[in-house]
């Protein structure tokens, strides 16, 4: 079985819905095993977190039709037994350690995709209850039984309003199995989070009672057991308008929104409580509007400690929906209400923390992306949408690609509007922008971005050449890793939006960076050049303009002549001369400096960091360059006028070449690292905060003592000496997650990657991850940072194993105190970190290194637990198995070892260590060699390549050498595997099956070729041609679905394999079998598309083959006879 790749939903997923229908069509003989219902392989991926769409697509469900789907549903209560199961033999206590309910993931993941399937009407409710109840009657299993309450009550209080109480009525047969005891229950200690469980079946009860007295005509004919008499009083009690409530440390007040939040009368006190804890006295009370061109930390207000997570996992489904409705209208109300108030830190995270959950997705992202967020720009509440947009860098995680990409295009029409033109709000867009465009997952770029391909205006930035580079070189690493970079320019899906690209922004790239290019883009860049600019020419034009400051005296003629729209973009050279010869700034500069506006300033940098590579690369060097350097560093820390997470971005990514490349990589180390400002900010924010914020109450003090220490401003010093308010383009908005260090990590990333492709820096760039690597401690994705790194600079990297070293020890080495050892890496590697360089790099791992690697991802994905547990929603990865096959590719791309020598291992893993895998296991050994060569770069195929080679070639082969075997029982794994025949026939062909069926589209579209140039001029026997077989039909049903093409090259090199083995035997004994096939790819596959090539092949056969593969080729009996 071929285990499905969940971490990528790549289009190559198993279609179980068409499992019947080839069942019907009257196909080959399939073996019967390959027609059994999947369903373990149906189950598997449901268990698994994020899986809903995948689920959907191998069942062929679509939302808009409602269609049961009963196989689903079986499975759905499978894993319900299961997990009951679970906790029956749990050795530890009901509850973990902090508190939390063990298990809490299975049963928190279960009742998402209950909750999912159910209201799209794929499942059905009451058939769910009774085949929970049918399978457990007459079992003992009691420990699960309020977990499995809880999960019915997300349902029941979210659905019961608005459909009949009899659905809901076999819940109460459950309970008479599950609940036997004749006392009450007592009430359980509500200081721990297992009480909301421990309670569900009492709050069950409350909404059914509450519909049986709202629904005419009904009654449940039962009042509240005497079992559960105690738990209901304690609720009563609680809910009494007497009673105080306020949000303690406990979890009363989530217990009473759980059981009366159908209930408006009881229910408005604990959710305005939970409300008032993170709104404080902003409901009711007018703050002072925002004050400007003060500490932007500063001006938020209000209640700082947010809901944790484990009251929002407490809460039910329906309650959680209530709170982020209250949340919503509040911004929206406050946007609306002009009053230009900040809102309080707790409601901020305390939304961003309720956005994980997947179950209240249509209010939760759906709402963000389209309603909050063009709500609170229609209404011009700048400070709200900068929050908003903070929230989502730093915030928000799993966000499907489709809100992604949406948020982009609404983005890239923000940027166009006069009211953005606002200094820290363009900043805002553009790093939001950037960490969208760099965000992408490699997979996702082409199904996502091919969407707007009609209108590839809104993925293209009108005027930012920045975050277009960016998004030509997410498109480039995303053709390298899905190998789909090497098809021709004109049949390229992207080729609209480069063009797009290059009408609004028109750049060249430097043959550094074109050479790591795929070669489609690399085409397209070398057929659309731009003219480079003459620096020289802007130096001239900087002294000439410089020469004309020096000679006016009027002040409104200055500022016409330099801000007039027009003017060459020259005005940051000018400061920079400036300051470099005066050390000062006129304060007529900043009224122009504000008549250009943040975002035509971007024009100014660009020319700006020509003029600097130029005069640095010219310059006499020693004192000079430092006090150009100093310069600049004033520019952006004394003065600012430009951030140096601009700037260092709109350097990285000029083009420049040779020496000119290096200087321009020389100026970013010395502005990065020679003034201390930046330094000591990257050093006391890692030093004081952790990524972890979900699991903090106190980030915003955090967040405040920073900027306290290190305010950041956003507009120019003498603008703040002239104005006493401050014109409304320096307007301060608050800060609620941001500042320098966590904006300049996707700039990092671009940096760290511009100075690899270039040699002679790399000392440079051991430099800055040495005093700046500490920063990926804050990285959203280090992991797939650290893949993309190693996969698309393969070729840079293979010969420097000392520094893919240091990219790792950089990047993974950061988390070193927040995570557990064992997170990522293996022990083995562990130590060849710590060994001395020279020592290192003799390091060759031996076959059973790579058994262990491979056994770690296999055992995990069976479920048994290797890495430490952690809270998926808020990690990188969506489970447990893609975390262990991405850690792993990034460990052996940074072997200091050989592509083929690693790959040659990975095979022997199967071919040689099967004798250390258990016999039922093999598969998943398979599968998993097949899921990390298909990961890992093209490089490391030629490996199976070549053993494929080998393996065909070899002399029991070319003469058949088992006379009492067949081919095809050879070529059977199960007969070779469970007889211990010789296996490296089976096994092999079982491993490239694995490779690829898990390869992406691209990547598998090098397999016709290999069979064509490599495989069929060894084809001698028929024996081999048998193999080949083997090897070449289980891919066409796929290939015929995402390139058809491939399907008739693959025909083709069949026809003449046979022609050769014609030709070479005299006798030939599988002619039948042989024909079979070809009769199969002709009726399921080509029909007569190559009747043509075909035909003269077949008449050039001996006539036995004619006669067989006369239909084929539409030859008389005669014409066979007569030839």
């Amino acid at each position: 079985m071929l285990i499905a790749r969940l971490f990528h939903c790549q289009p190559n997923t198993k279609d179980l819905s068409r499992q019947q229908e080839l069942a019907s069509l009257g196909n080959l003989p399939y073996d019967p095993d390959l027609l059994k219902p999947q369903t373990e392989l149906l189950r598997y991926v449901l268990e698994q977190p994020y899986s809903r769409d995948m689920v959907c697509s191998m069942l062929g469900l679509q939302k808009q039709h409602k269609q049961r789907c009963i196989v689903l549903e079986e499975q759905l209560v499978e894993l319900v037994i299961l997990a009951m199961e679970r906790s029956e033999n749990e050795s530890l206590p009901a509850e973990g350690m902090d508190g939390t309910v063990a298990n809490h993931w299975v049963w928190l993941h279960l009742s998402s995709q209950l909750i999912y399937f159910i209201l799209f009407q794929f499942a059905c409710f009451p058939s769910i209850v009774m085949a929970i109840h049918d399978k457990l009657a007459g079992r003992e299993l009691r420990k699960g039984r309020d977990h499995l309450m809880w999960v019915l009550l997300q349902f029941i209080s979210g659905s019961i309003q608005r459909n009949p109480l009899s659905n809901f009525l076999p819940v109460l047969k459950l309970y008479d199995l599950l609940y036997p005891e004749k006392e009450p229950l007592p009430v359980p200690d509500y200081t721990q989070a297992l009480c909301t469980h421990q309670m569900a079946i009492t709050c069950i009860w409350i909404h059914l009672l509450k519909k049986a007295q709202n629904e005419p005509g009904t009654n449940i004919h039962r009042p509240i057991p005497h079992t559960l008499k105690v738990h209901h009083e304690f609720l009563q009690h609680l809910v009494m308008p007497n009673a105080s409530l306020c949000m303690g440390s406990d979890y009363r007040i989530a217990l009473l929104c759980n059981a009366y939040s159908t209930n408006q009368e009881y229910f408005s006190r604990p959710m305005a409580a939970l409300v008032d804890t993170i709104l404080g006295t902003q409901k009711n009370q007018q703050q002072q509007p925002l004050q400007t061109l003060q500490n932007n930390a500063a001006l938020a207000n209000g209640p700082t400690t947010p809901l944790s997570m484990s009251i929002l996992d407490s809460l039910t489904v329906h309650s959680k929906m209530s709170l982020i409705h209250s949340i919503v209208t509040h911004v929206i109300k406050l946007a609306q209400s002009k009053s230009n108030m900040a809102l309080a830190p707790a409601l901020v995270e305390t939304y961003s923390r309720l956005l994980v959950y997947t179950e209240i997705e249509s209010l939760g992202i759906k709402g963000f992306i389209s309603q909050l967020l063009p709500t609170v720009f229609k209404s011009h509440a700048w400070g709200t949408l900068y929050t908003l947009l903070e929230m989502f860098s730093y915030r928000m995680h799993h966000i499907q690609p489709h809100y992604r990409v949406q948020l982009l295009s609404h983005l890239h029409s923000l940027a166009a509007v006069p009211q953005t033109n606002q200094t820290q709000l363009h900043l805002c867009v553009e790093s939001t922008a950037l960490r969208l465009i760099t965000g992408l997952g490699s997979a996702e770029v082409q199904p996502q971005l091919s969407r707007f391909l009609s209108e590839p205006k809104t993925l293209v930035s009108a005027e930012s050449e920045e975050l277009n580079r960016a998004l030509v070189l997410t498109l480039a690493r995303s053709m390298h890793v899905t190998g789909t970079g090497a098809e021709s320019l004109s049949g390229t899906w992207c080729k609209e939006l480069l063009n797009t690209i290059m009408q609004n922004t028109p750049h060249s790239w430097a043959n550094h960076t074109l050479q790591c290019f795929p070669p489609v883009l690399s085409e397209f860049f070398q057929q659309n050049s731009v003219a480079k600019e003459n620096k020289q020419q802007i130096k001239k034009a900087v002294e000439e303009e410089y020469r004309n400051w020096a000679s006016m005296n009027n002040e409104n003629d200055i500022i016409a002549h330099f801000s007039v729209p027009g003017t060459p973009p020259l005005f940051l050279c000018l400061l920079w001369k400036m300051i470099l010869e005066t050390d000062r700034i006129s304060p007529i500069a900043y009224k122009i400096l504000e008549r250009i506006g943040a975002r035509a300033l971007s024009a100014h940098l660009r020319k700006f960091c020509d003029y600097l590579v130029f005069e640095f690369a010219n310059s006499v060097g020693g004192q000079h360059v430092n006090k150009c350097v100093d310069t600049i560093n004033d520019m952006i820390w004394k003065y600012n006028i430009v951030t140096i997470d601009r700037l260092v971005l709109c350097l990285a990514l000029r083009t420049q070449e040779g020496n000119e490349a290096q200087v321009c990589f020389f100026i970013i180390q010395l502005l990065l690292l020679k003034a201390a400002e930046f330094r000591n900010r990257v050093q006391e924010f890692v030093k004081e905060n952790s990524p972890e914020h979900w699991k903090q109450s106190n980030w915003h003090e955090k967040h405040l003592a920073f900027h306290r220490k290190f305010p950041e401003k956003f507009a120019p010093e003498g603008i703040m000496e002239q104005t006493s308010g401050g014109p409304s383009q320096y307007q301060s908005l608050p800060v609620y997650f941001g500042n320098v260090c966590l904006r300049f990590l996707p700039v990092f990333d671009i940096v760290v990657h511009r100075y690899l492709e270039i040699p002679p820096v790399i000392k440079s760039l051991e430099i800055l991850l040495e005093h700046l690597g500490c920063l990926y401690k804050f990285h959203d994705r280090p992991v797939t940072y650290l893949y993309n790194t190693l996969h698309y600079y393969e070729k840079k990297l293979r010969d420097r194993p000392l520094l893919k070293r240091r990219l790792v020890s950089a990047v993974l080495g950061s988390l070193r105190e927040i995570r557990a050892p064992g997170w990522a890496l293996s022990e083995a590697y562990q130590i060849y970190m710590t060994r001395f360089n020279d020592d290192a790099i003799s390091w060759v791992p031996e076959l059973e290194y790579y058994i262990r690697l491979v056994q770690r991802i296999v055992e995990t994905m069976s479920g048994t637990a290797h890495f430490p547990a952690t809270d998926w929603r808020f990690n990188e990865f969506p489970n447990p198995a893609a975390h262990a096959l991405y850690v792993t590719c990034v460990e052996l791309m940074a072997l200091p070892v050989a592509p083929d020598v690693v790959a040659n291992f990975l095979l022997d893993v199967v071919a040689k260590g099967y004798t250390v895998v258990p016999s039922d296991d093999i598969h998943l050994w398979i599968n998993c060699v097949g899921l990390l060569l298909a990961a890992l770069p093209e490089c490391y195929w030629s490996a199976l390549h070549k053993r494929l080679l080998e393996t065909i070639s070899s002399p029991g082969l070319i003469n058949w050498q088992y006379n009492n075997l067949t081919p095809f029982q050879m070529f059977n794994f199960n007969i070779t595997h469970n007889s211990l025949l010789e296996n490296k026939y089976s096994y092999m062909l079982a491993l490239a099956h694995s490779v690829w069926h898990h390869a992406g589209v691209g990547q598998i579209t090098t397999m016709p070729q290999f069979i064509k140039e490599k495989l069929q001029p060894v084809i001698t026997s028929e024996e081999q041609l048998i193999y080949a077989c083997h090897l070449i039909g289980p891919t066409l049903a796929r290939f015929n679905a995402e390139r058809p093409h491939c399907v008739v090259e693959l025909a083709v090199c069949l026809y003449e394999m046979l022609e050769r083995v014609d030709h070479a035997q005299t006798t030939l004994n599988y002619m039948d079998p042989i024909c079979d096939l070809l009769y199969h790819i002709k009726y399921m596959f080509v029909g007569d598309m190559m009747k043509n090539e075909v035909e003269c092949i077949i008449r050039r056969l001996r006539p036995a083959l004619q006669m067989r593969l006369r239909f084929i080729a539409h030859i008389n009996i005669e014409e066979i006879h007569t030839s």
